[in-house]
């Protein structure tokens, strides 16, 4: 007879298994800004894509075990595809596929043995930012809407927090990448605090002026000329002759110097130097500068 275990443990300890694995991972950021929607994911693959089209208006960002969510996406994909086909594309909605992949994760973390170490967003933009929608995908089928923006996968307490901070309604697209890229730096988001180049990121957006597929990735020159004005520029440094600061010491008189005193008779100062002075500099009997 095998050792029972009550349905409770069961599925507390398959909901461990799943968080320990997604918080391995990188945080990813979706937030509304006034043209559209941008999906932000620090990601070194340039095959590997994290962020993808499902519709013409909708997109799909995950975090967690590329073969498990990318299963997900193509069956999102077909689902997405077969509904606008079957009825009207104005059929498929954002609300509709959060709800089949709610629906699919759900049955998958209770009847089968391992769940998918997956965490998803569907986002669709609209015709106004009202109509802009957002929605985050747990493990376990939890399905929640975002309004505004959202961090998932890894720290995503840590980075929501600082994204938090940063968001505000009608932001233009690069100050929106500020905000994402600052967040996703966090120190929270897998250790040191990170400095992203072009190469380790992953952005696309839904932009709500297309009329159709909105959905377009921005990478190489659109890229830099974001991340420059994401980044303030560094600190003049310092001309290379100042002076450094003197140690402190004995004031100096404020008063104006007065030209020195002759010497006494029968000193032995009054005699003129026997030669220039070091540097080409004689100073007429006084002690050469050194």
């Amino acid at each position: 007879m095998p050792f029972y275990v009550s349905p409770a443990q069961v599925m507390r300890d398959k909901a461990e298994y799943a968080r320990q694995g997604i918080a391995r991972g990188r945080s990813c950021v979706t937030l509304q800004y006034a043209g559209g929607i941008l999906m932000v994911a620090p990601n070194p693959s340039s095959a590997l894509h994290k962020i993808s089209e499902i519709y013409d208006r909708i997109a799909f960002a995950a975090v967690g075990r590329y073969n498990e969510y990318e299963n997900l996406r193509k069956a999102g994909v077909t689902y997405a595809d077969i509904t606008g086909y079957q009825f009207d594309r104005h059929d498929v909605t954002a609300r509709g596929i959060a709800n089949w992949y709610a629906q699919t994760l759900g049955t998958i973390f209770t009847d089968q043995l391992k769940p998918f170490e997956v965490e998803i967003v569907v986002a669709e933009v609209g015709i106004t930012p009202a109509d802009d929608q957002i929605y985050r995908i747990t493990f376990d089928g939890s399905v929640t809407d975002e309004p505004g923006f959202v961090a998932f996968g890894g720290q995503a307490d840590q980075v929501s927090a600082a994204l938090k901070e940063r968001y505000a309604d009608g932001m233009s697209l690069s100050e929106a990448f500020a905000a994402a890229l600052a967040a996703l730096s966090t120190p929270g988001n897998g250790g040191e605090r990170t400095e992203y180049t072009a190469a380790q990121l992953e952005v696309a957006i839904l932009d709500r002026a297309r009329d159709h597929r909105t959905f377009r990735r921005i990478r190489g020159a659109r890229l830099e000329e974001l991340l420059r004005e994401a980044r303030p520029a560094p600190a003049a440094e310092p001309p290379a002759d100042a002076a450094p600061d003197a140690p402190p010491g004995p004031a100096a008189p404020t008063g104006p110097s007065s030209p020195p005193s002759p010497p006494a008779p029968g000193s032995g100062r009054d005699e003129p130097p026997t030669g220039p002075a070091p540097g080409g500099s004689d100073r007429g009997g006084g002690t050469p500068l050194l």
